[in-house]
């Protein structure tokens, strides 16, 4: 189990963020998060899941157009934003990381199921990116303010990939939070049944 430092880094004193230090992000972190993030459970181990780092100016400025204006300035001082994405063919790669059964045939003309099944499991990934991330020392910004098929032309068009949401990532000036806003309490939305 975690110790409460754990707990701290992961949970209670991580917030989204949305100012950052200039410190970089070196691509072996990249690498590192991912090959965390990746370990996370999906449903017959569809891994869905696809990334676009964008670290250079270039990508940004790639992404500036497709953003809502609450969210340009965190993606253009952030270190990488991540555009998490999914793959609508993950299934094709069945066989190969689920190989106890004919998976790839539980879709097979079923896109309904399919893009379901994407994105669903791709959002678990997208949750274990940002949990890796917190547990790397990273901070994080995930934000939905963008618009889906302006990413997707600019970053997959031609591609089974879908844009799902965006993530900022790098060291942040902690100095830029607010109050932690309100949560739910255990028993306004759990039940033990």
């Amino acid at each position: 189990m975690l110790d409460e430092n754990g707990l701290n880094l992961l949970f209670r004193d991580a917030r989204s963020q949305r100012a950052w230090t200039d410190k970089p992000v070196s691509e072996a972190t990249l690498r590192q998060l991912y090959d965390l993030a990746i370990l996370g459970p999906t449903s017959a181990n569809c891994l869905p899941m696809r990334l676009v780092f964008a670290t250079s100016t270039d990508a940004k400025e790639k992404l500036k157009p497709c953003l809502g204006s609450n969210n340009i300035e965190k993606v253009m001082a952030a270190p990488v934003t991540a555009v998490v994405a999914y793959d609508l063919e993950f299934a094709e790669y069945l066989p190969r990381f689920f190989p106890y059964a004919d998976a790839k045939s539980w879709f097979t003309g079923n896109p309904g199921l399919a893009e379901t099944t994407a994105l669903r499991n791709g959002s678990l990934q997208g949750a274990y990116l940002i949990m890796a991330a917190r547990a790397l020392g990273l901070d994080c910004g995930p934000m939905s303010g963008f618009d889906n098929a302006k990413v997707d032309e600019a970053f997959f068009e031609g591609t089974s990939y879908r844009s799902n949401f965006l993530c900022s990532l790098g060291y942040g000036d902690h100095s830029a939070y607010g109050d932690r806003l309100p949560r739910f309490e255990f028993d306004e939305i759990c039940k033990l049944v």
